[in-house]
């Protein structure tokens, strides 16, 4: 409402008019044009027992010709001010001061886009490459572009409080309609396009959305069946495509409007606002407080139905305030965004980056490749499974070339593995659990050795580095730091990037911590971790079942506690009590220990980085009563290039079992190197791939504590569109057992 409220407490007393009578009809201008106020004059000279507030009517004007008495009839009709919440630093230009002036801190995410035009104004923040039209932006252009879509959003009936479905994937008006629903007040509720239709109508009405903002007209169109049977929608909100391509009759009742209308509707609306004193004064304004919730974030859903996770923007700025502990980033660097930007991974790591001036540019997973290539971005950040692909990418094409080249490239590789080994030692950067420091008698030969060794071997790895690790280097494409999150990147592969000069560093976090608690340092990136906890943020480790707390190195479940821990679930009080404890401390689910601390030795610098295990609820207990992660299994399994993907199995059985997706080129490659197949063949039966698995399993598993026993060979990838993996590629091990239920127990027959 754009007018000042009109108040008329009750019907007029008018007087009579001996003259002729003339109806006059007059409206007060009123920008609201859905509150309008009719008055009918019937004479010249107005006299009434109840006097009109001229504070109440600061809007209206009033023109009367001459002449006699008239009678006046009025509604009685009461107007309340509206509720105008708002993001106080990003808002502050529109809102009253008081006499006092506005702070500049940062009460919730939105303030954050203030900030950043002030000091990155006509910098590059966003560029979105492929849709339709291409998108690229300012920091300017940007801030106005979520001023503009946030006021639309209020005119079309936004409300404080209320909660919208955000259901798009990765792209620049995502992040517009994030931060526009966000600096209503409102609460977003986001999730990806790949998630099934049944999902997202739970997670709709589970949410008590009431308006759905959707990424384009194919996606509404699959949704529209059950949706509009199922969900009740105020409005829809089309991010991009065209209203037209909506599928008809599906949205009767509902109104749609573009992004371009809710932008257009937002910067006219702002305009008159800005314009009119008296339109700002029909308005009770209030701030958006920093622990009022800003979204509601669904879990994967490994098991079970996914549970709605509160995160309040006090949750999301300690994120934005303390991410940069992780790493330096200066304005001008590039960001390359390919997780889905809904994961609260990506999403604390983009708001954070667009703190600093960072350019950012929206990838696909299929232009993954080549806009690594093209744009040679600083940062990336992605799950474990992205950095397994380019490895196995990199080694292909090594395994590829001329034998001569091949010998060479893997013999400097060999040489540069030993090389860093060599140097973690002597820098102390060599994770232990052992809570005893070795001597400093044994800790100075350590240092000498090891220094020693590398020196020596350190001109090989320089004139690797000159000859071989650039154009390898090249070819990935990251400039500066890989950053990797959503489970525990294999140690072999860890060690190849090391060894070539790409720093990866692993994080730690759940969606329920928003996300990330825990991160490598370039200083103390220690391998084998997920480094030291990020500022104000608390650990411990406890045993399972008796809750005690367990000394450093003790292997038990993670607690943690401090800012980024959530809220709650949402209408889930019983889950809610289950994670979180009276004094505030989180179960994570998950099973890891903390280093303990050396003074002296190679694991000096290792004190207090956290290691992680795998979740609680992977583990596997055999019929012997023995317990087993199979985590470590399955990473050891994965270096074989023959298996693509892998689920050890084994619950309540005497020994494990192996679900395995194989790769059927490089098995069919190896199978023809070793002569088992002609050269012209062109498929692998399933015995001799099962046979060829088995090796395999014995060569790279050897050193674990248990042995894979019987495989369950079978041809389907796991994937998102069957359900088996998640929206953020993790394998939902319950389903894929449920799938292969008959197998696995005819396997085990």
């Amino acid at each position: 409402m754009l007018g000042a409220p009109i108040k008329i407490s009750s019907s007029p007393s008018c007087c009579s008019s001996s003259e002729n009578r003339k109806a006059i009809m007059l409206s007060p201008v009123c920008l609201d044009k859905s509150r309008s106020f009719q008055f009918l004059f019937s004479g010249s000279k107005l006299r009434c027992s109840k006097t009109l507030d001229t504070k109440q009517l600061s809007s209206a004007k009033f023109k009367v010709s001459r002449g006699s008495k008239f009678r006046v009839f009025c509604d009685s009709k009461t107007q309340e001010l509206q509720i105008r919440r708002c993001s106080p630093l990003l808002e502050k230009a529109s809102l009253p001061s008081n006499g006092a002036p506005l702070s500049d801190e940062w009460k919730a995410v939105p303030d954050i886009w203030r900030s950043s035009a002030e000091k990155y104004g006509d910098r590059v923040a966003l560029v979105d490459p492929y849709h339709d039209p291409p998108s690229t932006l300012t920091y300017n252009q940007l801030e106005q572009e979520i001023l503009d879509f946030t006021e639309g959003l209020r005119v079309i009936g936004v409300k404080p409080e209320e909660k919208y479905a955000l259901f798009a994937d990765n792209s620049c008006r995502w992040l517009v309609a994030d931060q526009g629903i966000m600096a209503t007040g409102a609460i977003n509720v986001v999730r990806g396009s790949r998630s099934a239709v049944e999902e997202l109508l739970h997670i709709y009405n589970h949410s008590e959305s009431v308006g759905l903002v959707i990424d384009n007209p194919e996606f509404f169109n699959r949704l529209a069946g059950k949706f509009c049977s199922n969900a009740r929608m105020r409005f829809i909100v089309l991010l991009w495509g065209e209203k037209s391509r909506l599928a008809k009759n599906e949205t009767l009742g509902v109104p749609v409007f573009s992004y371009k209308e809710i932008v257009k509707l937002g910067r006219e609306y702002r305009a008159a606002l800005i314009d009119s004193l008296d339109a700002r004064k029909g308005y009770r304004y209030e701030v958006i407080g920093s622990d009022d919730i800003a979204t509601l974030v669904y879990t994967s859903g490994t098991t079970g139905n996914p549970k709605g996770v509160m995160l309040s923007h006090k949750n999301l700025l300690h994120q934005i305030e303390n991410l940069g502990v992780l790493g330096p980033a200066k304005a001008g660097d590039r960001f390359l965004s390919m997780l889905p930007t809904w994961h609260t991974y990506e999403r604390a790591c983009e708001y954070f980056i667009f703190t600093r001036g960072i350019e950012q540019v929206y990838t696909t997973v299929r232009t993954l490749k080549d806009d690594l290539r093209n744009y040679k971005p600083d940062y990336m950040i992605s799950v474990p499974l992205v950095y397994e692909t380019l490895y196995s990418g990199i080694q292909k094409q090594i395994s590829s070339s001329p034998n001569a080249i091949k010998l060479i490239v893997f013999s400097f590789i060999r040489i540069s593995l030993a090389y860093t080994e060599l140097k973690r030692i002597y820098e102390g950067l060599c994770l232990t659990r052992n809570p005893e420091e070795p001597s400093h008698i044994v800790s100075m030969f350590d240092y000498l050795w090891s220094k020693t060794i590398a020196t020596i071997l350190w001109p090989l790895h320089v004139l690797a580095t000159k000859f071989v690790y650039k154009k390898i280097s090249s070819a990935i494409g990251i400039q500066k730091t890989a950053k990797s999150g959503g489970g525990s990147l294999p140690t072999h592969i860890e060690k190849f990037y090391e060894a070539i000069g790409l720093e990866v560093q692993n994080g730690y976090g759940l969606t329920e911590t928003s996300p990330c608690i825990a991160g490598r340092r370039p200083y103390y990136n220690v391998l084998g971790s997920v480094g030291h906890p990020i500022p104000l943020t608390e650990f411990k480790v406890v045993d399972s079942e008796t809750g005690e707390i367990l000394p450093l190195g003790s292997k038990g479940i993670i607690k943690v506690r401090g800012p980024p821990v959530m809220t709650g679930y949402y209408k889930n009080p019983l889950a809610t009590r289950q994670a979180l404890d009276e004094d505030g401390w989180l179960n994570t689910g998950d099973i890891g220990w903390i280093a303990p601390h050396h003074s002296v030795g190679r694991s000096r610098r290792c004190g207090g980085v956290i290691v992680f295990e795998g979740r609680a609820k992977d583990t596997i207990v055999l019929s012997s009563g023995e317990n087993i992660e199979p985590l470590e299994i399955e990473e050891a399994a994965l270096r074989s290039p023959l298996i693509q993907q892998i689920v050890v199995i084994g619950q309540d059985q005497r020994r494990l079992g192996a679900i395995i997706v194989p790769n059927k080129d490089e098995a069919l490659l190896a199978a023809k190197e070793a002569s088992i197949v002609d050269a012209d063949a062109v498929d692998l039966s399933k015995d001799k791939i099962t046979s060829m698995l088995y090796e395999e399993l014995r060569k790279w598993t050897s050193e674990c504590s248990f042995q894979i026993g019987p495989i369950l060979v079978v041809d389907e990838p796991f994937t998102i569109e069957s359900g088996l993996l998640t929206p953020t590629m993790k394998i939902r091990r319950d389903r894929v057992v449920a799938q292969y239920k008959e197998e696995i127990a005819n396997l085990y027959k």
